[in-house]
């Protein structure tokens, strides 16, 4: 049984090399991590400062993975889809692009 999104995602699905999977599931467990990190800073009283570098290295964390994700969906999804005449991927791709940079 697939498991959908239903507030935000689109019905599309996309077949990823098993390196890049590792790649960004790697990712997502350090940030997992760091969120477990923060969680026990609270827990232990530690002083604000010290916490909010800690999410300040998150987010860039999370920044990072955005990177790469882009960095790939641009390469392959975007570039197929241009090269097989679909150009709707490019306002697709301007909307994300613009979600990102709020």
């Amino acid at each position: 049984m697939e498991e959908t999104c239903e507030c935000c995602c689109s019905e599309k699905h996309k077949d990823r090399d098993e390196s890049e999977i590792k790649d960004l599931m790697n990712r997502l467990k350090r940030i997992e991590g760091q969120v477990r990190g923060v969680e026990g800073m609270l827990e232990k009283g530690s002083y604000c400062t010290d916490i909010l570098v800690q999410v300040s290295a998150i987010n860039s964390a999370l920044n990072s993975f955005n990177k790469v994700l882009l960095a790939n969906h641009v390469k392959t999804c975007v570039a197929e889809n241009i090269r097989n005449g679909n150009d709707e991927v490019i306002d697709e791709l301007v909307t994300t692009l613009q979600k990102l940079m709020r």
